[in-house]
């Protein structure tokens, strides 16, 4: 009998010893499950926050490219608008991509100027790097198709330039093209960039012919 009694107190002992290890065990994996979940809704919290984030910066890029187009269409109509190029294409098909204060077509009222300075380095008959030109404006027409795709053609004539001018402009956004037909040659000049109104303008005009 005492053998036995003495052999459930070894077992009880035991039992009480490994009883808190287990216990122990089990609070980790508990902890590292609490852990893990709270990694989980924090990425997920995080990515909502960027994707709410991402969609109030297009609705901003939306808006701005609407007020540009907004703008840059009554500026046509007032004649009152400068098409700053950032690329400027020739008849041979070469692209150069250029300086956009130094890269444009300029309304002002009755009077145009076509200025390409397509060189960084050499000066050029204007002085920076290319070609001005100005002269007044005659037969404009503006017409917008149902589409929204709005297109300004004008003549100008002066010392230096006798051409047509076609200026296309996308519907939702200021990005325009530009075609310039010279009347004394087959020198066509295609010109890619943004309208902005006249005060707007950051342009360099060089010495015109």
């Amino acid at each position: 009998m005492k053998r036995i009694l003495l052999t459930l107190m070894v077992v009880v002992a035991g039992l009480s010893t490994i009883a808190p290890d287990i216990s122990a065990q089990t609070d980790n994996r508990n902890q590292g499950v609490a852990r893990r979940q709270k990694m989980m809704d924090d990425w997920h919290k995080d990515m909502a926050e960027f994707r709410a984030r991402s969609a109030e910066d297009r609705q901003l890029e939306k808006l701005a490219d609407s007020l540009a187009s907004v703008q840059a269409r009554a500026a046509l109509r007032n004649q009152d608008f400068v098409l700053e190029a950032d690329n400027v294409q020739f008849r041979n098909g070469s692209t150069v991509f250029v300086n956009s204060t130094t890269n444009f077509i300029s309304v002002k009222g009755n009077r145009a100027v076509v200025q390409i300075s397509p060189s960084n380095f050499a000066s050029g008959p204007n002085g920076v790097g290319g070609v001005t030109v100005e002269g007044m404006i005659s037969d404009k027409e503006i017409r917008t198709d149902s589409k929204g795709r709005t297109t300004f053609s004008m003549n100008v004539m002066g010392i230096g330039i006798n051409a047509q001018v076609e200026i296309y402009m996308f519907p939702g956004s200021n990005r325009a093209t530009a075609t310039v037909y010279p009347n004394f040659n087959s020198n066509t000049v295609w010109l890619d960039g943004t309208i902005v109104p006249y005060e707007n303008s950051n342009v360099f005009e060089g010495d015109s012919l």
